[in-house]
């Protein structure tokens, strides 16, 4: 089993819907066990168009290799909807695996950590509010990037959890 964390976002539609839906469609998968969630946050888009977007970050163990569980990340979005219309657009739902274990990986269709982590308030700071002191494999701990992203709006929705 590895650990990973997968970074949540949607924009179109009922997107705080749409995001409890994603997770329990998630934890209904017998090769994942959801074992946290954190909040949800509404942000402003970074480098994109639209409607501010909502985020949250899950927590996954998972018996599923790196490439299948893109894979399935990509099947869950197709399921909801969502449409690659151009880089950055709007969407009904985008799953990012965050980290994946210890994993680093560099290639086309797929980079681990996250190459945007660190320069993401809409995923570092669910992140961080999972899981604190969490190493950024051959980086730093993820506290230390918040500084970074201090002026991108975010706001903890505090009427409703994932």
């Amino acid at each position: 089993m590895t650990v990973a964390y997968l970074g949540l976002g949607a924009n179109l539609g009922n997107a705080p819907q749409t995001l409890k839906d994603a997770v329990i469609y998630l934890a209904q998968q017998v090769s994942i066990i959801t074992l946290v969630e954190s909040s949800l946050y509404r942000t402003a888009p970074v480098n994109a168009y639209g409607n501010d977007f909502y985020n949250c970050v899950v927590k996954i163990d998972t018996i599923l290799a790196i490439r299948q569980l893109l894979a399935l990340c990509h099947s869950i979005e197709n399921y909801f909807g969502r449409e690659r219309l151009y880089q950055n657009s709007p969407r009904t739902l985008d799953i990012d695996i965050l980290l994946y274990g210890t994993v680093q990986l560099d290639r086309n269709d797929l980079t681990v950590p996250h190459p945007r982590l660190i320069e993401r308030a809409f995923a570092l700071v669910p992140l961080l509010e999972l899981e604190s002191a969490i190493e950024i494999p051959n980086l730093a701990r993820a506290d230390y990037y918040l500084s970074h992203v201090a002026s991108q709006r975010i706001e903890k929705i505090t009427s409703t959890n994932v």
